[in-house]
């Protein structure tokens, strides 16, 4: 088998090499010609495919050379056997308008792709699998693992760089290393691997965090790039080094902080970090989130109730509403740097020996080719200054940076045959338009930086403008010192036969400008838009930037109809409808089947998503309190006595709740909202609802407070000082007889219950969040706990306790789908005194404009929790325990009319929903024609 796949492998190499696309250990080469790997992570099913071309090509504009995207199993194949790939599902249409635009695919077809995605992929009636497990070499797993191979590799076969698509790579599943290292993984990764190639995958193969023989590997990070370098170099030092996902941003999950940490400012300098280590490829993860449409959110580790929210807006280059953010602009200026010394950084070097001479305050590292060489300086101080770089030659220039920031310093590297540039503004532009080989310079307003060029023949300047120069006596040096201005600046030299033109903006001005490619290949500079759109052609729609900016287009020829934008008031929105007309209805659950020992889970239901109403019976010889103890709960659930919410459950794997009963038979209900899968775990395919058993009378534990460590008391709900490892304990007691319990929460490995050590197999230090059946290891009434310290504060470590005898039997199971209507024969029916209502409003679509490009979303000011739908199409859940408050309504799912329909567990008035605006909808777009 070994053999059989070295040799697959080696197949793929020589059929790169055959079509002009291969690599060695410094970049990818297309046509011979190195490349510097410009990735946008996009996924096409996180959006209506109506949106599909503005993302893209925001994309492209921005420096992105090519696509990765995930492919995600559940939405091709969401019931067993009935496959989808049409509408917004068509990813082949995906991929060949990615080719259309010029852009390269980096496809990512799983079968796990985590992705913050519910199951991280995987269908849902995967888990109805009898033997199954997820992840592993396991027959009936990869069963179907190739049966989904079998759809969507031809898909992505016949659209490969070989076949005249764009698909250059495909990676094989995705972080098996968090699980296993490579030596484990191998028969896994091997049979996935070989999958591919025997389905005529010919383009190399990539995995990310974890390898397999005959794949490159690459990295997944934020920061600490010179560590994740010298991991892959050490491991696969003849393969290019690429960061497969460069974290732009973070998801977000209810009722937590929003996800904003990351500042534009950091991630330009963590970018600037992956250069100085060596990276050549680096993929934006994400470039465009988009938005967790339906119930496909999915869930992740660390505690029991991490659930994502409807939105993947990542803090993303691109938001929700696809605009334009600071980051995307962070984005475009380093891919246009990389652009601009693609050639130098594709070979470089990490400079060992000695040295340029800086200032205090300043930190140095460079790569070099030959004599030429970029430094990266970085500000260690806490405030911006100009500082004193010494090159060679003791050549001293200046250079200003920002705290933390790193600024890249070019050394004599050769822009043309014999001429050297050296520059401590950042190089956005380097290359020939219409014969004039054109540097664009930027750095921020006000802010001085030194350009210098040396040449091998004398330098000529016509040029009479007022920036400060100084020329050598044989004119075979000239150098400039710069002042950043509002307004560009041009300088124009001449080097022998070649013209030679400057450019010289500030921040504001670079960030308003795009290169772009006609439909011819040449390449254009427009300067001064704050946005634009670029469509099929040489159509451009473009956006003024502030009241008498310059305007300047470079390399559009003289026959073209060159349009200038006028400086036009913004155009007023039309105003949009009222969500006034609400009616409502209480909700009647209707039972589906027959009463059951125990509850039943989603799956056993066949429901993908959507709620489960868990109905039994207590009687009660009078009115008192009960603890209901719910031994196995992976989702949020409110609790109902005789028609009223008594409980809200959050804390899951095992919870309990206080209920007050009345003498006589009390009605329990208790609705289930499935919120997620795990996308991300070594326990995939969680049973989601209630699966275990429900207990009358227990008893609840809070085992935060009193342990112990030697004699020094501590409270694992409170910062503590303590060396991970340190071995901790403390006491529980048994009480009412009970001769169960369930230990649930951030529990530690190894851990031991009365000296007896607890089996955990599947135990991850990274995952310390544990539902543990203990009641084996139990020693009569006082028990001793014990496990060692890892963390500190912790929100949860419960004990559960029970009487096994005391179990709720008959339960009745209500399934309902996701327009909440489809019920079977009724065998009874649950209603609610006050809580669960449907909601419905009809509205008008909005009045178009022209000129206008806006985005719509919903507001659900005074809403509870629960779940929207527009048009009939699920919008997602809602939750307003934040942080997410607005939930994007797709153009493209609007209608002339069109009905919200809107479903709350809590039955709160609708009276304050309302549709807005998003802020950049009043944006005036005038078009430019340059195709003459």
């Amino acid at each position: 088998m070994r053999e059989q796949s070295m040799v697959l492998a080696n197949q793929v190499n020589d059929g790169m090499n055959r079509m002009g696309f291969s690599y060695d250990s410094k970049s990818f080469l297309m046509d011979g010609k190195r490349i510097y790997l410009n990735s946008a992570a996009i996924h096409y099913f996180r959006m209506p495919k109506e949106e599909w071309r503005e993302v893209l090509v925001k994309a492209k504009l921005a420096g992105m050379n090519c696509i990765d995207t995930y492919f995600a199993w559940n939405v091709h194949e969401p019931r067993e056997g009935e496959w989808n790939f049409e509408g917004d599902n068509d990813c082949g249409e995906f991929l060949d308008l990615c080719a259309e635009l010029g852009l390269w695919v980096i496809a990512r077809p799983g079968p796990f792709i985590c992705a913050e995605w519910d199951f991280g992929g995987f269908p849902w009636w995967l888990t109805t699998k009898e033997g199954i497990q997820f992840r592993a070499y396991n027959d009936v797993y990869l069963h179907y693992v190739d049966l989904y191979f079998d759809q969507i590799v031809p898909i992505i076969h016949s659209r490969q760089l070989t076949n005249g698509g764009t698909v250059i790579l495909v990676q094989v599943e995705n972080e098996y290393g968090y699980l296993a290292d490579d030596e484990t993984a191998r028969q896994y990764m091997h049979h996935l691997r070989d999958g591919l190639l025997n389905r005529g995958i010919d383009v190399p193969l990539i995995t990310c965090v974890g390898g397999a023989e005959g794949t490159i590997e690459g990295a997944n990070f934020w920061s600490n790039a010179d560590e994740h370098f010298a991991k892959l170099s050490a491991k696969q030092p003849d393969t290019p080094k690429i960061v497969t996902e460069f974290w732009t941003g973070w998801f977000e999950h209810w009722g937590a902080s929003a996800a904003t940490q990351k500042t534009s400012a950091l991630y330009e300098k963590r970018m600037m970090e992956t250069l100085q280590a060596g990276f050549t490829g680096l993929s934006h993860y994400m470039f465009y989130g988009g938005t967790n449409f339906g119930g496909y959110g999915g869930r992740t580790v660390g505690s029991s109730d991490i659930f994502m929210v409807t939105s993947y807006d990542y803090d993303a280059p691109l938001n929700e509403y696809s605009r334009v953010t600071p980051k995307y602009q962070s984005a475009k200026t380093f891919s246009y740097f990389t652009h601009a010394l693609s050639d130098f950084l594709l070979v470089a070097e990490n400079v060992m020996g000695d040295m340029p001479h800086v200032t205090e305050g300043l930190r140095i590292r460079g790569r070099s080719r030959e004599k030429e060489n970029l430094w990266f300086v970085e500000n260690v101080k806490e405030e911006r200054e100009t500082f004193y770089v010494t090159l060679a030659e003791n050549r001293t220039i200046p250079v200003t940076v920002k705290p933390g920031q790193i600024v890249p310093i070019a050394d004599r590297i050769e822009i043309l045959p014999g001429v050297l540039m050296t520059c401590s503004s950042l190089l956005l532009g380097n290359e020939m338009i219409e014969g004039v080989h054109t540097l664009i310079l930027s750095a921020d307003h006000g802010q001085r930086s030194y350009f210098e060029l040396e040449s091998e023949v004398p330098i000529e300047s016509d040029w009479k403008g007022t920036i400060r120069y100084e020329m050598a006596s044989d004119h075979k040096a000239i150098s400039f010192d710069l002042c950043h201005f509002q307004d560009p600046q041009e300088i124009s030299l001449r080097v022998g036969e070649q013209k030679l033109r400057i450019i010289v903006l500030n921040r504001t001005m670079s960030e308003r400008t795009w290169r772009v490619k006609d439909g011819e290949g040449n390449v254009h500079w427009l300067i001064g838009y704050e946005d634009i759109r670029l469509e099929l052609g040489n159509r451009i729609l473009g956006v003024p930037g502030d009241d008498g900016a310059t305007l300047l287009h470079l390399g559009i020829p003289d026959e073209w109809n060159v349009i200038e934008l006028a400086f036009l008031d913004q155009k007023r929105l039309p105003k949009l409808p009222d969500l006034s007309d609400w009616t409502s209805n209480p909700v009647e659950f209707k039972a589906v089947g027959d009463m059951k020992k125990g509850p039943v889970d989603f799956a056993s239901m066949s429901q993908d998503f959507g709620y489960l109403l868990y109905q039994s019976e207590l009687r009660s010889d009078s009115e008192r309190d009960t603890t209901l103890v719910i031994s196995k709960i992976q989702d949020t659930a409110r609790v109902f006595v005789n028609g009223f919410e008594q409980a809200l459950i959050t804390q899951l794997g095992s919870s309990a709740v206080n209920l007050k009963l009345r003498e006589g038979i009390n009605h329990i209900q208790i609705l289930v909202q499935h919120m997620g899968r795990l996308n991300f775990s070594p326990y995939l395919g969680e049973q989601k609802g209630i699966s275990g058993v429900v207990y009358r009378d227990g008893q609840s534990q809070d085992l935060r407070r009193g342990w112990k460590a030697e004699s020094e008391l501590i409270h694992l709900d409170e910062v503590v000082r303590l060396p991970d490892q340190t071995p901790i304990r403390r006491t529980f007691q048994l009480v009412n007889g009970h001769d169960r319990a369930i230990l649930v929460g951030a529990i530690s490995s190894p851990l031991k219950i009365n000296g007896q050590e607890v089996s955990m197999p599947e135990y991850h230090n990274w995952f310390s969040h544990q539902t543990l059946d203990i009641s084996d290891y139990l020693n009569g009434a006082t028990n001793t706990i014990e496990m060692v310290y890892c963390k500190s504060p912790l929100n949860r470590l419960e004990l559960l306790t029970y009487d096994q005898s005391a179990e709720l039997y008959e339960w009745n199971t209500s399934t309902l789908g996701p327009s909440l209507t489809e019920v079977g024969d009724p065998k009874s029916t649950g209603t609610f005194e006050i809580g669960p209502t449907c909601y419905r409003c009809t509205f008008q679509k909005p009045t178009e404009v022209e000129g206008l490009h806006p985005k719509i979303k919903l507001r659900l000011t005074g809403m509870g929790k629960g779940v929207l739908w527009l048009n009939g199409i699920n919008i997602g859940r809602y939750w307003q325990v934040g942080p997410q408050e607005d939930y994007k309504i797709p153009l493209a799912w609007l209608r002339d009319h069109n009905e919200l329909f809107i479903f709350d567990e809590e039955g709160r008035s609708p009276e304050r929903i309302r549709l807005l605006y998003d802020e950049q909808s009043d944006r005036n777009w005038i078009q430019i024609n340059l195709n003459g």
